[in-house]
């Protein structure tokens, strides 16, 4: 099967692709371990105070509808 000349097969830039990712991995600066635990510790807090917000606008909100339901009819 011929190839178009000039313009490398699926396979080339596939692998071309895989060492650049390789390369650019290199470069990131990895937290290390009380980097980790803090920044996980941030994201884990940050999260159950945000589902306990919307936990409480739920529970809120739903009971003032329905109070509004059995006030209206």
């Amino acid at each position: 099967m011929a190839t178009v000349q000039g313009k490398p097969t699926a396979w080339a830039r596939f692998t071309k692709y895989l060492r650049e990712v390789r390369s650019e991995f290199r470069k990131v600066a990895w937290p290390n371990r009380k980097e980790l635990i803090t920044y996980t510790t941030v994201v884990l807090v940050t999260v159950i105070i945000a589902a306990l917000f919307s936990g409480i606008v739920d529970v809120l909100s739903s009971s003032a509808l329905n109070l509004l339901r059995r006030l209206g009819g």
